[in-house]
This record gives structure tokens, sequence and C-alpha cells, in this order.
């Protein structure tokens, strides 16, 4: 692998990382934007089954997030010609940026950098999206209890 090669997969991953990272946060402002606007339904009893529809919303939310971030690193796979089908670079993407690493499918030397900041990726949207469903959850109750914007 020739220094150049190293240094473009490099910034090419930390572009891709930058796109998911952007992705997934103006994504959150989004059902920030809907979590807002249905507070006052939140917070009618029953209670129960409203944080059940939040939970489902915001999981669903992040299922999309995560489908989003995949498809910004296998459009970069396709695009870059390293599989030679869609289906090929999606499923790649997702084996990697899950991190189960099956092996069947193997990137070329000369960009196997790029697998590995994928799942670097991969592993960071995990954290960043489970912490903000944690965040949806105490803020919804918090709303149900009439204790939004208080300290715990």
């Amino acid at each position: 692998m020739q220094d150049w090669s190293v240094l473009i997969q490099l910034g090419l991953g930390y572009l891709l990382i930058a796109a998911t990272a952007l992705s997934a946060a103006l994504s959150w402002w989004g059902l920030e934007l809907v979590l807002n606007r249905s507070h006052r339904w939140v917070t009618r009893p029953p209670h129960g089954p409203k944080l059940t529809a939040i939970l489902s919303l915001a999981m669903r939310w992040t299922l999309l997030m995560m489908s989003a971030s995949v498809w910004i690193w296998a459009m970069a796979f396709w695009g870059l010609r390293i599989f030679p089908t869609v289906e090929a670079s999606v499923y790649f993407a997702l084996v990697v940026f899950t991190t189960l690493g099956y092996g069947d499918v193997l990137l070329p030397v000369e960009w196997c950098l790029l697998g590995g900041l994928a799942a670097a990726n991969g592993l960071l949207i995990f954290g960043l999206l489970t912490e903000m469903l944690v965040e949806t959850l105490r803020q919804t109750r918090l709303r149900q209890r009439g204790r939004f914007g208080q300290d715990d």
C-alpha cells in the first residue's frame, strides 16, 4: 500500500464519517421537532400507550438513520468501483458497519483501511443513537410527570 493511498483512504473515511454524523444529527433534530409538537398529546393520560408510541417512533427513526448511514458507505464503495454491484456494496457496508464481519466479502487490499473506518463509524453511530433513544424516553417521561425543563 502506497503512502498516498493511506492518506486518500483516511481522508475519504473521515468525510464519510462526517457525512453520517451530519445525517444523524439533522435527522434527530427533525425528530425533536416532531416530538416538541406532540408535547400536549404526550402529557395527557394515559401515559403508557403514548410512551410506547414515542418509543416506537424513535426506534423506527433510528433504524432509518442507521440505514442512511449504511447507504452512505455503500454508495461510496460502489462509486469507487470497489464492488461490482450496489447489492454487494450495501451488503458489505451493513456487515462492516454493524461489526458482524462475516468475512465472506472482503475489500481489496488497496482499500482495506476503509473497512476499519466503516466499523469505527458504525460503533460511534450505534452509541450515539442509543444515547438519543434513552434521552428521548427520559424527556418523554419528564414531560408526562410535568417536570420537563427542570433538573432531575
